[in-house]
């Protein structure tokens, strides 16, 4: 089992307002990298996208115990199943929230997705700290 793990980072906000932006897929898209994204759809339950240089990701929405665990799932419009769960962790009003994403990828596979995928899930902390904080 291949795991990663995002960076962690403290947004202003209650744990349950993020959980619900989160849970509504059409926000997802403000959450990626401008310029790097195309062929973006959503439905509001799952979306799917291109990652530049790379395949085409689809995620729905797997539940998750709200406010705190968000969980998401490749859909069939992936290369390879994956889990991806999101972890936010309220104190006093502020939220520390995290990705953690698990797929069995062979070494081969893992070689080749390993770096991109970390910066995508750090560069996607950022953007929930960017929107929210």
């Amino acid at each position: 089992m291949t795991t990663i793990e995002s960076k962690k980072v403290e947004i202003a906000k209650p744990a349950q307002e993020l959980y619900d932006f989160l849970r509504d897929m059409n926000n997802f898209q403000q959450l990626l990298p401008e310029g790097r994204i195309s062929e973006w759809k959503s439905d509001g339950t799952s979306c799917s996208f291109k990652v530049q240089g790379a395949a085409t990701i689809g995620l729905q929405l797997d539940g998750g115990t709200p406010p705190n665990l968000l969980k998401l799932k490749a859909t069939e419009r992936s290369p390879f199943p994956f889990t991806l769960d999101v972890h936010l962790d309220e104190t006093n009003g502020t939220t520390t929230a995290g990705q953690v994403f698990n797929a069995d990828l062979n070494p081969f596979i893992k070689m080749m997705v390993e770096k991109p995928l970390t910066n995508l899930f750090d560069h996607i902390a950022d953007r929930m700290k960017a929107i929210h904080g």
